[in-house]
């Protein structure tokens, strides 16, 4: 569904769970995913209804300071704390009246409708009358807004506009308000699956899916194995490794498994590593259902003892991933700002130990998906000083089909959410290949 579209008047159970879903991540700090997967009343809905519940939290996720912005200016003071959850449903009705274009009578009168059955009933008056007036006001309020900037946390805008200048800052924000596309990575014949799909193929390979979609279970290939779900980005640090058919390549950090796919598909015999039994299944799941195959191993990569020294390695490591939060945007209420200076300790010693399981020769491809210098270039400047048997191996934008601005003054790999805006944008991730002097 795209934000512009009228959205269908999807009943009160479906607002009640998206409530639900807004509660569990702003209020008890869970997941978006993790939430949608453990809602029961989600079960119940109709699929059209799911769909709406789910876009209508992400919505409000998403654009959280925006909604924020607009209901303060119909309050004639603020709410108290203990009113968090009055504070949520007008969130929520601010999202259907300002952005997803719900008919006023929708909106305001099932969420209103909501208010019993949350146990606020006694502030319905409020809700009625701040909703009201937001629907009469929307025009004005929308026009004087800067959606892009009231929506980033103020710590990840003062971050990237250090970064990368309060243009580029303001870019980024504004990539990040609206829906993500569907990308897909095929095994075989992308145009003839991006004919099948009605997808348009990136210059850089991936399959793009715009506009309504559904249960991504239901497209053509999907039971076959013929696809598996991959930002165009998170495609590309498989990429530089380079060929891979018939070599040995640890995959570490490996699941949900798309990078995993990635070199399976192109004949590597990979060894998947990750610290989580549970997602290494998951990630076995998925090969599966591809006709894949890879050796997994559950271990914490900088205690790991490896069987060989492979000739290839890609390190995928955890990070703040504050590059995905057009695909995630509970992160940006999740995340705080010492969360990426913890992560890079994590991460530095996580090189570390790639670095040391590497053949002489062989080729190292450092990512994360975190727009933060000190999760990703920084990390790799610090092994460069440390190690003096390592070496850049720059990247060119011609061999990934990526533009020329997604390419650093070192020759790293530094995507951005605003890169192929045009075309609905991609996440953030920086990338850097080294080579190991033989």
């Amino acid at each position: 569904m795209s934000e512009t579209e009228t959205q269908p008047a999807a009943g009160r159970e479906a607002r009640r769970a998206a409530f639900e879903l807004l509660r569990a991540v702003l209020r008890k700090g869970r997941t978006l995913e993790d939430a949608l997967a453990d809602t029961p009343r989600l079960d119940d809905l109709a699929p059209r209804d799911r769909a709406f519940t789910r876009h209508l939290a992400a919505t409000v996720l998403r654009r959280l300071g925006q909604l924020d912005d607009a209901i303060a200016r119909c309050l004639d003071k603020p709410l108290k704390g203990k009113l968090n959850a009055v504070q949520d449903l007008l969130r929520l009705g601010a999202a259907q009246l300002l952005i997803l274009e719900v008919p006023a009578h929708a909106a305001v009168g099932e969420t209103v409708g909501l208010a019993t059955g949350v146990r606020v009933g006694a502030h319905k008056g409020l809700l009625n009358a701040v909703l009201r007036r937001l629907d009469r006001e929307r025009a004005q309020i929308l026009a004087s807004q800067d959606a892009a900037r009231l929506s980033a946390p103020d710590w990840l805008w003062r971050r990237w506009t250090a970064a990368y200048g309060e243009a580029t800052a303001h870019a980024i924000a504004q990539a990040q308000l609206a829906e993500p596309p569907l990308d897909l990575s095929v095994q075989a014949d992308p145009d003839g699956w991006a004919q099948k799909l009605d997808a348009i193929r990136l210059p850089s390979g991936t399959l793009r899916l715009t506009g309504a979609r559904g249960d991504v279970r239901r497209l053509p290939g999907y039971d076959d194995g013929a696809w598996w779900v991959q930002d165009a980005a998170a495609a590309l640090p498989a990429r530089l490794l380079g060929a891979v058919d018939g070599q040995r390549v640890f995959d570490l950090c490996a699941a949900p498994g798309g990078k995993t796919a990635q070199l399976a598909a192109a004949g590597a015999h990979v060894m998947a590593v990750d610290r989580s039994e549970t997602r290494l299944r998951q990630l076995e799941g998925n090969l599966a259902r591809l006709s894949l195959a890879a050796a997994t191993v559950a271990a914490e990569i900088q205690t790991w003892t490896p069987p060989d020294t492979p000739e290839k390695i890609l390190l995928d490591a955890p990070c703040s991933a504050t590059g995905t939060l057009r695909r995630h945007p509970d992160i940006a209420h999740l995340k705080r700002p010492e969360d990426p200076a913890a992560m890079a300790e994590l991460q530095a010693a996580l090189l570390a130990a790639a670095a040391e399981m590497l053949a002489p020769g062989g080729t190292l491809v450092y990512a994360v998906c975190s727009l933060e210098p000190e999760e990703g270039v920084e990390r790799v400047q610090a092994l460069l000083r440390d190690r003096n048997d390592f070496e850049r191996m720059p990247v060119s934008a011609e061999e990934l089909g990526v533009p020329a601005e997604a390419i650093t003054a070192h020759g790293d790999l530094r995507t951005l959410p605003c890169h192929w805006a045009e075309q609905g944008g991609m996440d953030g991730f920086y990338a850097a290949r080294l080579n190991k002097r033989g």
